[in-house]
């Protein structure tokens, strides 16, 4: 017999810290989900696609017409005019003001009374198409019967128009884009220009109607003004005739004379100043006895400039002489003699020009009293004329005011009657629409992309909405997330076409009275006819886990479900004959006493069982069967008549007792339990079972039932070895996960032997 292998029990794999998915987990989630929903996603987008396609065979074809325009900010004229409304430079906003204008109602009834739109049907009338004509049978069912009048055609029209019609600035410069749609293309680019030129023929009616009303307004403002001037003026001669004022150039000849002595003042005082500033300097200069000073005068002056040269021409021979013959010598104290002398005589002179300055300086300041003095009598003349010069100046004032308003209206008036006769509007027509020469709605592309990219939008969020819904089990993570078990084993879906028969040759088998013999249920026998199916090893990860669990030991093991059918019984079989085969002493109870299908299936002749044992009727090798291709000891759950209180039964003295008896007999106990959603039973068997195996059924057990069943069997759920997923497709399941794409289950080389599934 194969013995236990052990795993320290420090490794727990159920406890590990949960990671963030990594990008390649993501994408191959991502790709997991299309396999498994991508039939909803392309059925989805089919029939969105194919409602694009039925949209295009029933609408009716249009065509639209393009005319740009510009507002033009040169403004060029042919006469320079200068209009009376004042205009605000056309800016990104005044170009969007237009655009609003160009869509306006009131171009649209223009462009309707122009066109006779209102008695077109294709404005007023049904909706061409199909698609329209089941509109406008719906609409015919709600409206009235009368026929409508002409203020209805005419809302119709407008209404129509609008939807139709298309108004936008191209980018950020001043054109803008005028289209219209329409079913006939000539009608399309007839009603682009009919727009455009409505526009221009707006813009220059309303500039029509408001220089006329400037020009009704300025007549009756300039006939005021020309009287206010004119009484303005008169008063202004008479309060001079009064005052005796007389003005020579527009001013009062003893302001003139006023003013030209505060000229001559100024320069007076400037004089004053440059002298004395010259006699204050020469005055330092003399004072100070150094000769060298400069002077600005002194430069100029023809002695001063003979003396200096002389006397420098003098210094030069003198340091010549005291640097040949030294400084004591005679000639050298000769020239220094004669250069003290010059110096005396540049003294001499600039005293002479001292007093020079001094006379210029008494003259320049005399000059100065005398125009002060002018000033002042000027002043005091002019004081008894301050009251009337107040006065004359406000009528001045308002005369010249009336007489500046008179002339800028008169110029205005001028200027916008020739505005009147000849109007110029900032818009013009750079492009006019011509006939199109191709549908442009529907577009038979587009419809067809958005209605496939909608399609397959909706057919992502529909298999999004599918997963949601689908709270079945379909891979171990959401074992192991949801119920925080080990997902000891996947159990793959065997149909009966994939069996194969018994090997040729097998050997005859002793057959006795209470020997199992193969039933219509070849599954039964799946994994002794295939040892090396998927099947047969998933069978054994039942027993590696059973043998790998070191918390307690699990020689009794009880197989239950959520719920009936979901194949506990016949996996209890497959694998108590698997372990036996492997040479292991193994005995399968069936305790689903309430509905022993077991028992049925591999001792349908069974009239002993369980309950005789238990209740000392037979001993146990007397109701046993024996399978005798494996040595399978199978104690059948045989009933005479059904029982209500099985689970009395189960949690009996007796039960305990006839377990810890076997449990010294053989090697392995698989115990067969009724299901824990319908009956009670398996709840009070954990006094002699060491661990539990639950069976769910991959995809079909609901999330919430198995959920609920866990709760309610807390012995159950506290001694449960792990949970095996029965009835597996495989190939589905690489749809729902990695577990099939990863190729290690999956993989030909070991799946070619035995069962595919």
């Amino acid at each position: 017999m194969l013995q236990r292998n052990q795993i320290p029990s420090s490794v727990d794999l159920r406890n590990r810290p949960a990671e963030l998915p990594s990008l390649a987990e993501t994408f191959d989630a991502f790709v997991t989900y299309l396999l498994r929903q991508y039939w909803v996603i392309l059925g989805t987008a089919g029939l969105c696609l194919f409602g694009g396609i039925c949209y295009l065979a029933t609408a009716a074809p249009s065509y639209t017409a393009l005319a740009t325009m510009i507002i033009d900010t040169r403004k060029l004229q042919a006469f320079p005019q200068q209009s009376p409304v004042s205009e605000a430079p056309v800016d990104s906003a005044a170009v969007e003001s237009q655009v609003e204008i160009l869509k306006s109602e009131n171009v649209a009834l223009t462009v309707i009374r122009d066109l006779k739109l209102n008695e077109d049907p294709e404005f007023i009338g049904s909706k061409a198409g199909a698609a329209g004509a089941v509109l406008d049978f719906v609409t015919g069912l709600f409206a009235g019967s009368a026929p409508p009048n002409e203020f209805d055609r005419t809302r119709r029209a407008v209404r129509t128009f609008q939807k139709q019609l298309d108004v936008r600035r191209r980018g950020m410069t001043y054109v803008i884009e005028v289209s219209f749609r329409s079913l006939d293309p000539e009608r399309a680019a007839q009603i682009a220009n009919a727009v455009a030129d409505a526009y221009i023929v707006d813009q220059l009616d309303s500039k029509y109607q408001a220089t006329r009303r400037a020009s009704v307004w300025l007549q009756d403002r300039i006939t005021e003004l020309r009287t206010q001037a004119s009484n303005a003026e008169r008063a202004v001669l008479d309060y001079k005739k009064t005052n005796n004022i007389v003005t020579s150039s527009g001013k009062l000849l003893n302001e003139q004379q006023l003013g030209e002595l505060n000229t001559q003042l100024l320069h007076a005082k400037s004089q004053v100043t440059d002298a004395k500033a010259k006699l204050d300097r020469i005055d330092a200069v003399v004072k100070g006895g150094v000769p060298d000073a400069a002077v600005a005068d002194s430069l100029n002056n023809q002695v001063i400039t003979k003396l200096r040269s002389q006397y420098l021409e003098l210094a030069n021979r003198e340091a010549d002489w005291s640097s040949r013959y030294g400084y004591n010598h005679l000639a050298a104290v000769n020239l220094r003699n004669q250069m003290r002398e010059i110096q005396s005589s540049i003294m001499d002179e600039l005293k002479r020009l001292a007093e020079s300055y001094k006379s210029d300086y008494a003259i320049a300041l005399q000059r100065q009293n005398d125009i002060e003095r002018a000033v002042n009598d000027s002043v005091s003349q002019s004081q008894s004329t301050n009251q009337a010069q107040v006065t004359l100046r406000e009528l001045e004032s308002s005369a010249q005011t009336y007489r500046s308003l008179y002339d800028n209206f008169l110029q205005r008036y001028m200027e916008n009657v020739q505005q009147q006769s000849f109007p110029v509007s900032e818009a013009r027509v750079i492009t006019r629409a011509s006939r199109p020469l191709s549908k442009s709605h529907p577009q038979t592309l587009v419809v067809l992309a958005l209605s496939a990219l909608g399609g397959l939008i909706a057919g992502l969020g529909f298999g999004v909405l599918r997963d949601l819904y689908d709270r079945v089990f379909r891979t171990v993570e959401m074992v192991e997330t949801i119920l925080d078990a080990d997902c000891v084993a996947i159990v793959p879906r065997v149909s009966p076409g994939q069996l194969k028969p018994p090997v040729a040759g097998r050997p005859n088998l002793p057959v006795g009275p209470r020997t199992i013999q193969r039933s219509d249920e070849a599954v039964l026998w799946a994994a002794i006819d295939a040892p090396f199916s998927r099947f047969s090893e998933a069978i054994r990860s039942i027993k590696v886990n059973a043998d790998l669990n070191v918390t307690k030991p699990s020689k009794i093991l009880g197989l239950t479900s959520a719920l009936p059918n979901e194949g506990k019984s016949t996996l209890a079989f497959v694998f108590a004959q698997l372990v036996a085969q492997s040479g292991a002493r193994v005995l399968l109870i069936d305790c689903d006493l309430r509905n022993p299908s077991l028992s049925r299936k591999v001792a349908a002749t069974a009239e002993r069982g369980i309950l005789d044992v238990l209740s000392n009727n037979a001993t146990l090798q007397d109701v046993l069967w024996r399978d005798s291709e494996t040595g399978l000891a199978f104690l059948p759950g045989a009933t005479r008549s059904r029982i209500a209180h099985s689970h009395e039964v189960l949690a009996s003295d007796q039960m305990k007792d006839f377990i810890d008896g076997v449990r010294s007999q053989y090697d392995y106990v698989i115990v067969d339990f009724p299901p824990l959603t319908p009956v009670v039973d398996v709840r009070i068997t954990a006094h002699f079972v060491d661990s539990f195996v639950f069976i769910v059924e991959w995809g079909k057990t609901q999330v919430q039932v198995v959920e609920r069943a866990l709760r309610s069997a807390r012995a159950v759920n506290e001694n449960l070895l792990g949970v095996v997923l029965n009835k597996a497709d495989i190939a589905a399941m690489s749809r729902y996960s990695g577990y099939g794409g990863k190729n290690y289950y999956y993989n030909s080389h070991y799946g070619r032997y035995g069962y595919t599934e």
